[in-house]
């Protein structure tokens, strides 16, 4: 179905190919995981298949591909639309309709789909996707992960027999996930779709994987089943947390899943049976608030997105903000710092002259900081360099400091490159960097994860529990589980805008199947989150693989 014949690809100005002599075979029916650190040219192969690269990228292309047997550089990408579909990491920048069920159609329309069939596509797959109840709303009004099954379903509809998905999940909550990944299986095991998806949330696919493709970052892939592959890429810091717990507890062959990992575990769960994890880190017996928010409620019109809301910041903690998609989070973030609209309700930070809300916006700022979903849109200088600068300028950091914090949560980003150029993981890390250079009191990130590799995010979780070290209050808007799991102190579930449970992690995670990290499934009951902690309190003989 998809071949790759020694095709190497090198962009415009770069010193070195972003891929090299890839050779490819790619059958109908598979489901091939792309797999590599950020900025490492994932996005760049996925987009080779349909002929966006080079077509819209620029840059040199040498070698073939070739989808059906027809070469991609015969036509123009809008040619294969009924042999492609393709879904990118910004949802909203692929929408060209207004509302959700006009953007289900609209791939039809152009491929003259018969107007009964359309009716019936749609109708499948607002089921199939769960978003029939958002079907008549405007795609701009729909959070971040709404808006991501929106975009999937939009390319679900036209069946086309190859699917492209760049990072399909990472902005939906573990449920919505799941039956997100049942549906491409179901194409993937009824229609013979193959597809192809690039997704650094690996414990969410690789499971589900035929193939395995990896990019080592030297122009190369790697090809062969998940099983083949996994010894070698959990030296490479690409592996799930279920491969590394298999790795310390000494599996063999490693699990790929926490069902795998669960006919080991019994004899794992005995041998931490004298053991118990760290204690929390944040437990002082009368922690300080830093930001108190009382009764915050946030309306759109007549639908309540944050009803009466009551939430306590305090120094050197960091919390966790989770809930299905459209819970409320991302509008109960911009209501505290103050940018945000809020009907009711008070925000208070300790040792401020007032509420955010009704502050000058520098000034607001300097109090609460936010990243919000749509990162780049912060992002307005022509180099990384220029934007690293301009952020030491702005908070009185000493030079480099921002530079600093690139590197720590995505080394080698080249100072001189653009920042629309930079991969959806390095722009991320830019716009991280440059918010963390200001270290206001209270920090709010919304999804920080997305587009990170294991290793960036771990860089990352470094960063926001240094700044819970030095005083500041962290809170993160997320539903990658594992990242929670490994960093935050406390987590705050929200459910139809109002909090639903608040508690120190390991309560909260391990109480609910959508929420526990895979750890935490293999050695329930025991309360044990992340493989570093199980690491830790084995004994160096035993950690030995």
């Amino acid at each position: 179905m998809i071949r790759f014949d020694q095709v190497g690809f090198t962009y415009h100005g770069a010193q070195t190919p972003t891929l090299t002599g890839v050779d490819l075979r790619i059958g109908e029916g598979e489901l091939c995981l792309v797999a590599g650190r950020t900025g490492v040219g994932k996005s760049t192969l996925l987009g080779a298949v349909n002929g966006l690269v080079p077509r819209f990228t620029g840059g040199l292309l040498t070698g073939t591909v070739s989808v059906a047997d027809r070469s991609t550089a015969s036509a123009p990408p809008q040619e294969f639309a009924h042999l492609v579909g393709t879904v990118g990491q910004d949802p909203l920048a692929g929408f060209v309709t207004d509302t959700v069920e006009e953007e289900l159609a609209y791939g039809m329309e152009q491929l003259a789909v018969p107007p009964a069939t359309m009716r019936k596509r749609v109708e499948e797959t607002l089921d199939l996707l769960g978003i029939a109840d958002l079907r008549h709303r405007a795609l701009r009004t729909l959070s971040g992960g709404q808006q991501q099954r929106v975009a999937i379903g939009s390319v679900l509809t036209a069946h086309p027999p190859v699917l492209v998905l760049d990072e399909p999940t990472s902005a939906l909550d573990p449920t919505a996930a799941e039956e997100v990944l049942a549906a491409v299986l179901r194409l993937v095991h009824d229609l013979g779709t193959t597809v192809l998806i690039a997704e650094h949330r690996m414990e969410r696919v690789l499971q589900y994987a035929d193939r395995l493709l990896h990019l080592p970052g030297d122009g190369t892939v790697l090809d062969g089943t998940p099983a083949a592959l996994m010894p070698a890429l959990a030296d490479a810091d690409v592996a799930p947390p279920v491969v590394h717990l298999g790795r310390i507890a000494g599996w063999h062959p490693l699990p790929l899943s926490v069902r795998d990992a669960r006919r080991h575990a019994p004899a794992l769960r005995a041998r931490l049976a004298d053991h118990r994890p760290p204690a929390p880190r944040h437990s002082p017996a009368e922690p300080e608030p830093l930001l108190t928010a009382r009764r915050i409620t946030v309306t759109y019109g007549r639908t309540v997105a944050v009803r009466e809301v009551d939430l306590t910041l305090h120094t050197g903690e960091v919390t966790a903000l989770m809930g299905r998609n459209g819970s409320g989070k991302s509008s109960l973030l911009w209501a505290l710092q103050g940018s945000g609209p809020r009907r009711s309700g008070t925000v208070t930070v300790s040792g401020s002259d007032g509420d955010p809300g009704h502050l000058p916006a520098h000034r607001a700022r300097s109090l609460v900081g936010l990243v919000p979903q749509s990162a780049a849109d912060l992002l307005y200088l022509q180099t990384v360099d220029a934007e690293c600068a301009q952020s030491d300028q702005e908070s009185d950091a000493a030079p480099g400091t921002c530079r600093a914090l690139l590197d720590r949560l995505a080394p080698g980003v080249p100072g001189d490159r653009h920042p629309r150029d930079l991969s959806e993981g390095q722009r991320l890390a830019l716009v991280l960097a440059i918010q963390l250079t200001a270290a206001p009191a209270v920090m709010l990130l919304d999804e920080p994860t997305r587009g990170l590799d294991y290793r960036a995010k771990r860089a990352f979780g470094r960063v926001v529990r240094d700044l819970a070290a030095r005083g500041h209050s962290v809170v993160t808007a997320t539903h990658d589980v594992e990242f929670v799991a490994a960093t935050a102190d406390r987590v705050t579930v929200l459910a139809e805008g109002e909090t639903v449970a608040d508690g120190p992690t390991a309560d909260v995670v391990c109480s609910s199947p959508s929420l526990a990290p895979q750890v935490a499934k293999v050695l329930r009951p025991q309360p044990w989150l992340t493989p570093d902690q199980v690491a830790a309190a084995l004994t160096p003989v035993e950690a030995r693989p």
